[in-house]
């Protein structure tokens, strides 16, 4: 079915061979799972802390997708889809249209465990895919990737990747008096999810163009983020970003 909906992607599709996977491996999960979980449970937003009961992650196990998505396909329609690495931005964008979450099988070494240049399977799916099992939030990735996809100007996808870090990546949410995380790059790094609850990064209520004129920092930890009050309003931001795109006022 995946290569029926595929095409762009389709040579970046593998199979996840779990058997091959080491004890060492296996312990580096549960080590990177231990060092951040404990944090999670107190500064994690309910959809993500509830998500990682619904895809059945375990604490000491790296994650079998083909297992993740049997429980997430009923709920939302996402699948965890291996592929072998970094995407280009057209395969990305056609996997993301097709709810399907382009998920790497690598893991980092013991020796990079607080980062890595690149995505790896604890970033794609403990980062990621617990909220997978949001509809809102699901909805809202798969809108993003359809507009993307029919976009070739650089220029408006760079923007409209501000508002894919401040959210999927860098998202924060907040209940009740509390601002609590939920974006994958916080979620799966100890260090970015201390420099938020240490109030070492400047919280603003979310606002669209804020976002859209917010420069991208991959090299630092986040200096400011941004706080919607519910997946909705996210979501609701994301049509507005289509209609701009429309009206080529983005």
């Amino acid at each position: 079915m995946i290569t029926q909906t595929l095409t762009a992607a389709v040579p970046y599709l593998i199979e996840q061979n779990y058997s091959a996977y080491t004890d060492e491996q296996h312990a580096v999960w549960a080590e990177l799972v231990g060092r951040v979980l404990p944090e999670l449970e107190k500064h994690a937003a309910r959809s993500y802390l509830d998500g990682f009961q619904i895809i059945g992650l375990q604490r000491d196990r790296l994650p079998r997708l083909a297992s993740i998505s049997a429980r997430l396909e009923p709920r939302t329609g996402w699948n965890s889809t291996p592929v072998s690495g970094f995407l280009p931005a057209p395969a990305f964008f056609e996997m993301l249209a097709a709810r399907r979450f382009p998920t790497t099988t690598w893991l980092r070494s013991r020796e990079s465990l607080e980062y890595t240049p690149e995505p790896d399977i604890f970033h794609d799916v403990f980062g990621h895919v617990p909220m997978h099992a949001n509809r809102v939030f699901a909805d809202f990735l798969q809108h993003y990737g359809r507009v993307c996809a029919a976009i070739e100007d650089e220029a408006v996808l760079e923007r409209l990747g501000r508002l894919f870090w401040y959210t999927v990546e860098f998202g924060l949410i907040r209940e009740g008096n509390e601002v609590k995380v939920y974006g994958s790059g916080l979620i799966s790094s100890h260090g970015e999810c201390q420099n938020v609850v240490e109030g070492k990064c400047a919280v603003h209520d979310f606002s669209l163009d804020e976002v859209l004129d917010t420069p991208v920092k991959v090299d630092e930890f986040q200096k400011v983020l941004f706080a919607i009050d519910s997946f909705d309003q996210m979501y609701e931001a994301m049509h507005e970003a289509e209609q701009r795109v429309l009206e080529n006022s983005l």
